[in-house]
């Protein structure tokens, strides 16, 4: 049972809506959270490398450096530091304390005094610490040494002249709590080290605090305060200690965190050039907040959509009256057989069948008459060559049958006997000359019937140029000529026997139509790929109406038509089509002192 085409219009565009409802729906809540992930990622990675660009121009720019990073900060909502290759804050020398070794220890590490940041120490406020960091104060480290830094795990700090009542004891300890963990007990460690003389970074070192820096309110110390950012810092900074990373293979590194159920994105750049690794963090929080609103926006979605169907299946009743317009303009213009516009509506109900079988008919009368009328033309081309071989063959034969059959005259009666042998040697050329005429008609009407197909292949065209040359030898030694040649060494695609013939005809009118001990010359020029063959004869020029027209069958550029010229008329009307038949430029034009016959044949590539 056929449906009516408002109802299944009216029955599409709800199901059409629905399915865009519900496409939009399951891609925002399953795929646009992964999408935002990538995307975010996508533009971190973008814009770190142009971070570490500019980075690498400015490296010692401490002021560049400060604008780098709040830029990349406001730009893509996310963190981001530089540190130097043991993992340390590279820009961040204003949290330390400068310790003056023993001289034991001293001998023993080849430093005189050393550096210990202490952003790295774990504690309630470590910001505070100035209080305990008095200069003389003893203390007692145990750390990681690298390149002169050194990274502490466990510090002591001893001051005998310090007192503070709220301390039981007048020694403070503070720990790196990653480091710790991840060595676990780092003195009994030193003590295992030292007894099996294993070779090791870490270190046992003594001495006095000299001095101490602690971080002033500029923009790069509110690193410090990021307790979450630190932490991330601090754990990379120990992968690189403890050897535990591919230093040689290492690219952009990144990974995923988790805290309080806020998922963050960790990306860690290598800068070769500045021996640093440019570490961001970022946080994700904003793409689950973005679903969770689309979520509750969907109820007014919904009830946009459904006035929108509304709104559809009353425009369908209005309009259902388009589809029978479109047919009956159609049907006029193939009743005026006119067949380029054809019926777009397609569907299972009654206009669908009408219209699917106008287009047929139209398709199919629309090709029967393309067939019929190139076989009309076809018929007619056939026609008027048969006409023009008709009438050419009955031209040319006119003049030689009448000199034949006066011949056969005068030998009949016995008429100047003593010239028999002449008038026998005229019939013979007369007749070859009609056999050739006859072989060069046949030959041009096959060409000119539209369904000879050219055979190409590949050759030397200057082999074929000297070898016609080479034949023509003793008509041009006769007349006395120079030829000229100007030739490349060059493989074309073309027919080679049918090129041939048409190098035949132009050398052959050369030779026929140059004064006597005067130059033909032959070039082969090379133009982008395709090459121009020429060939041009010293001697009269050809007034300019006749330079197309000497092209045409029989036509000689004399009005009387000379037959002691030689030739059939036929040779650059055979040559025309040939090169026609190549689909390749040729012609004739006059120079300063003769005529030249050109065309062009496409180079092997």
């Amino acid at each position: 049972m056929k449906r009516g085409i408002v109802y299944k219009l009216f029955l599409l565009t709800t199901m059409l809506c629905v399915l865009i409802l519900a496409t939009i729906f399951v891609g925002q809540t399953i795929f646009f959270k992964q999408f935002y992930i990538n995307k975010k990622v996508g533009d971190l990675e973008s814009n770190l490398t142009v971070f570490e660009k500019e980075y690498q121009k400015n490296s010692h720019d401490m002021t560049k450096i400060q604008q780098l990073v709040r830029d990349f900060t406001d730009e893509n909502n996310a963190w981001i530091t530089i540190l130097d290759q043991s993992g340390h804050l590279k820009h961040e020398d204003d949290f330390y304390i400068e310790v003056q070794l023993h001289e034991d220890y001293q001998t023993m590490v080849g430093l005189k005094t050393i550096k210990v940041p202490l952003y790295v120490i774990d504690g309630e406020n470590p910001v505070q610490l100035s209080e305990s960091l008095l200069k003389n104060s003893q203390v007692n480290l145990i750390g990681i040494l690298k390149e002169s830094q050194l990274t502490p795990i466990e510090m002591i700090i001893e001051n005998e002249t310090y007192t503070n009542p709220n301390l039981l004891e007048k020694s403070l300890t503070y720990r790196n709590n990653l480091l710790y963990k991840k060595i676990g007990r780092p003195r009994e460690k030193l003590k295992e080290l030292y007894a099996s003389n294993e070779n090791s970074d870490m270190v046992h070192l003594e001495g006095k605090i000299i001095s101490f820096q602690f971080p002033q309110s500029n923009n790069l110390s509110i690193i410090y305060s990021n307790l979450l950012f630190l932490e991330q810092i601090k754990d990379f900074q120990n992968k690189i200690l403890l050897n535990e990373l591919d230093f040689q293979n290492f690219t952009t590194q990144q990974s995923n965190y988790v805290q309080n159920d806020i998922k963050y994105k960790i990306l860690i750049t290598k800068s070769d050039e500045t021996n640093s690794y440019i570490f961001s963090m970022a946080s994700l929080q904003p793409v689950d907040e973005a679903v969770q609103m689309i979520e509750e926006y969907y109820i007014y979605i919904v009830a946009f959509v459904f006035i929108l169907i509304l709104l559809a299946s009353f425009y369908y009743s209005v309009k259902i009256a388009k589809p029978l317009l479109r047919i009956n303009r159609t049907t006029e213009k193939i009743a005026n057989l006119d067949f380029s516009e054809t019926i777009a509506v397609h569907s299972q109900d009654e206009i669908g069948d009408l219209s699917r079988n106008i287009n047929v008919l139209s398709n199919r009368l629309s090709m029967y008459i393309d067939q019929l009328q190139q076989d009309i033309e076809k018929e007619k081309k056939l026609e008027n060559t048969r006409k023009e071989f008709i009438s050419g063959v009955s031209h040319e034969l006119k003049t030689p049958i009448s000199i034949m059959k006066s011949c056969i005259t005068i030998l009949r009666g016995n008429v100047a006997n003593h010239k028999k042998e002449y008038y026998f040697d005229a019939l013979e050329q007369e007749v070859d000359k009609m056999d050739l005429l006859i072989i060069d008609m046949l030959e041009l009407a096959k060409y000119e019937s539209g369904t000879y197909k050219m055979q190409m292949d590949a050759f030397y065209i200057h082999s074929l140029l000297e070898e016609i040359c080479q034949k023509l030898m003793p008509e041009i030694e006769q007349k006395q000529l120079r030829v000229e040649t100007h030739l490349l060494q060059i493989e074309v695609v073309a027919n080679q026997r049918r090129i041939e013939q048409v190098l035949m005809n132009f050398l052959t009118n050369a030779i026929r139509y140059s004064p006597a001990q005067e130059s033909i010359i032959v070039a082969i020029e090379a133009e982008g790929k395709q090459v121009r063959i020429s060939v041009e004869n010293k001697g009269a020029q050809i007034e300019k109406d006749h330079l197309e027209k000497i092209w045409e069958r029989f036509y000689r550029i004399d009005a009387s038509r000379k037959r002691s010229e030689g030739g059939t008329g036929l040779g650059l009307a055979i040559s025309k089509n040939i090169l026609m038949l190549h689909g390749v430029e040729y012609g004739v034009c006059n120079t300063s002192d003769g005529v030249e016959f050109y065309f062009y044949l496409p180079i092997k590539e």
